[in-house]
């Protein structure tokens, strides 16, 4: 039922107290979460429809939790980069990163790492790590060299990169919708820092692997005779995608003046693109093609999204997120740039010991209700930027911290090439907590007001 003031007030089953409930619920979706023993998206709809079936929320309130905008925006971004990858660009891009540093392995570590930072902040880091990882085996087997640390680089910069902007990162995607934080902001705010992280992190990386990195001078021939517009298989697919993307960038830009969602914009880019890919089939031609642009769309991601955001507002409304809110500034004693540094180094930590996007999603509503006692919601501004540094750079620190290193991780094994768990926590969380003391200087001197 709703109160006077129109808030949600929870009818829980025998009575019991709703906060204890809701609670109970999260921590068992998060602990069966971390034990990958069942689709996440799985247990997060099972932990969505137990909060309604138990009195947490009802049918009305729980669609309230979902946030739209945020599914909108990943599933438009998603089918764009569906359609763009049949051209093969991206493919493209990469062969080109080989051939301009000579085919050298060393340079090339350097350059694919650079692309998919580049591509991460444009697109999103989970798509960029799996368009470029096959391109990187490829390169690779016929240099004869190990693969690990050129993957190692790219799962980093895949996450550093999309810490730059608005739908780079899924945890950014959650943080704008939530805030109305434009692209724009996510670009002049936190794009001075992941510069200089993305560089101190990979000449760590090469530093550490470059006596490995070697190879015989018939292997980087070989590889110097790929030709990259090979890799383009249509043209005509190739300037529409690119076009549609441009506008969508532009759009983004624009976005706050336009009065537009980042939603909005994604989903009619993905429409636009969509016309432009079957304008021209045939009616039978074009049902298999949609089908097969939907099929590419990570819906299990998307259920996961709809899910948690479920189960997270069933605790907001428990009042528990309140609560641990009034006791973060306790805490720090009110004081703004303490709050700030707590956030990002308890983000961090906890980003890499569980997946970032359900952290994320806990804490929005823990941060909001701090605005009455900061001065209202725009003085919150610094501490969505701390979370955000947190949660993307933190999600580097394990293999199970962000879902772009399970990708790349999952497709590895594949390929033969497995990534454990604890040699990439090994070199990967040191490096992750030299990009958070990075941060906190940054954070410090550069955002808190």
């Amino acid at each position: 039922m709703h109160g006077e003031a129109g808030t949600w007030v929870p009818q829980v089953i025998f009575g019991w107290d709703a906060m204890w409930v809701a609670t109970g619920i999260l921590l068992l979706t998060y602990a069966v979460i971390i034990t990958e023993k069942i689709n996440r998206a799985i247990v997060a709809l099972v932990g969505a429809g137990l909060m309604v079936q138990v009195g947490v929320l009802d049918q009305a309130e729980a669609i309230r939790g979902i946030d739209f905008n945020t599914i909108a925006l990943l599933v438009g971004m998603m089918v764009i980069v569906a359609i763009t990858k049949k051209c093969g660009v991206f493919q493209c891009v990469a062969i080109w990163s080989a051939k301009v540093v000579k085919a050298n392995p060393r340079g090339i570590l350097i350059m694919l790492a650079v692309v998919t930072a580049l591509l991460s902040a444009l697109l999103d880091n989970v798509t960029t790590v799996l368009l470029i990882a096959p391109v990187t085996l490829l390169i690779t087997e016929e240099l004869k060299i190990n693969p690990y640390p050129i993957l190692f680089a790219e799962i980093l910069a895949s996450n550093i990169g999309g810490t730059a902007t608005l739908i780079g990162d899924p945890p950014n995607i959650i943080i704008g919708s939530a805030t109305g934080l434009t692209f724009n902001d996510f670009v002049v705010n936190l794009g001075p820092i992941v510069v200089p992280v993305l560089a101190v992190t990979l000449a760590i990386i090469y530093a550490i692997w470059r006596k490995e990195l070697v190879t015989t001078v018939e292997a980087r021939e070989r590889v110097m005779r790929f030709v990259p517009g090979e890799a383009i298989t249509d043209t005509r697919l190739l300037k529409q995608s690119l076009f549609v993307l441009a506008l969508v960038i532009a759009g983004f830009i624009l976005a706050h003046p336009l009065h537009m969602e980042p939603g909005t914009i994604a989903m009619l880019g993905a429409a636009i693109l969509l016309l432009l890919d079957n304008f021209w089939r045939k009616a039978e031609d074009q049902s298999h093609t949609t089908h097969t642009t939907f099929g590419e769309v990570e819906w299990i991601v998307i259920f996961f999204f709809i899910g948690l955001f479920i189960v997270v507002h069933g605790v907001n409304a428990s009042g528990l997120l309140a609560l641990l809110g009034g006791e973060l500034v306790d805490a720090t004693g009110g004081d703004l740039a303490v709050t700030g540094l707590v956030v990002l180094w308890a983000s961090a930590l906890l980003s890499a010991v569980i997946d970032n996007i359900p952290f994320v999603a806990t804490m929005i509503p823990i941060i909001e209700s701090l605005g009455p006692m900061f001065g209202g919601p725009e003085a919150l501004e610094p501490l969505w930027w701390s979370l955000s540094l947190g949660a993307c750079l933190g999600g580097n620190g394990s293999l199970i911290g962000a879902s772009a290193n399970l990708a790349v991780a999952g497709f590895a094994e594949r390929a033969g090439y497995p990534i454990k768990f604890l040699r990439f926590m090994l070199l990967a969380f040191p490096l992750m907590l030299v990009s958070i003391a990075m941060s906190t200087v940054y954070v410090y001197f550069v955002l808190m007001p």
